[in-house]
């Protein structure tokens, strides 16, 4: 079995619906018992207080929010090698998931910041490369719904998927790259193994991790089918008229 299968809308859709209950269900029950653990089973940190619970929400969604455009740029790429619709229709289905995700760790960011910093906001370079990430998904997302033909939308949006991909990478490394910024370092480096919280918060962050993971999975291919069949419906009007 080859996994170029799926880029069969109708093997995408048959495959997928069955399982989309299933991991949103599993994503509720991680965010349900990592939420409640973090927010009424956690210690107040020593420096920050309360505030350190927003942890639970921004690190997840400010992760997601960077992996979407990842998983958008591995979409993008796959259409203008291969042309599977799929793929172009499932980077167009992460976007708005995305920018929701974005918009969550910017807003949850501002609220743990403010008390921290003195301000809602600081042009940190990790801030401000964040800020930039969440325009380009804007951008993105307007040019779909910009241009009428889709291939052609297609083909502009990957391209700006390429170049937003470099304030993707800034975002999530812009801690190492500009060690004079505000916002602290990485809380669970993946390339060290390494962490910098205590293990009674890390847990906890660890099953909200878990769960705005799946929560995205289940989202992109729920949006995914969406668009699958709006293309259908788009094609049968274009052939009645």
């Amino acid at each position: 079995m080859s996994i170029w299968e799926y880029a069969n809308p109708k093997k995408f859709i048959a495959t997928t619906t069955p399982i989309v209950p299933w991991v949103l269900g599993v994503a509720i029950a991680c965010l349900v018992v990592g939420l409640v653990w973090g927010f009424f089973f956690t210690p107040d940190d020593f420096r920050q207080g309360s505030t350190v619970k927003i942890i639970f929400f921004h690190v997840p969604s400010a992760l997601m929010a960077i992996n979407a455009w990842f998983m958008m740029l591995v979409a993008s790429l796959i259409w203008l090698v291969r042309r599977h619709h799929v793929s172009a229709l499932a980077a167009r289905a992460a976007a708005l998931v995305g920018i929701v995700m974005t918009l969550i760790a910017l807003i949850t960011g501002a609220i743990w910041g403010q008390p921290i910093w003195g301000t809602w906001w600081a042009w940190d370079p990790r801030l401000t490369s964040f800020l930039i990430l969440f325009l380009f998904y804007l951008g993105y997302m307007a040019l779909w719904e910009a241009i009428e033909d889709p291939d052609t939308a297609a083909d502009l949006t990957s391209v700006l998927c390429l170049v937003g991909s470099v304030f993707a990478i800034l975002s999530r490394y812009a801690v190492q790259f500009w060690s004079q910024g505000l916002h602290q370092g990485t809380s669970v480096p993946i390339a060290t193994g390494e962490r910098s919280i205590s293990d009674v918060f890390f847990y906890p962050l660890l099953i909200c991790m878990v769960g705005f993971g799946l929560l995205f999975l289940a989202l992109v291919l729920l949006r995914t089918a969406t668009e699958i069949r709006v293309r259908r419906i788009a094609a049968l009007e274009a052939r009645m008229r």
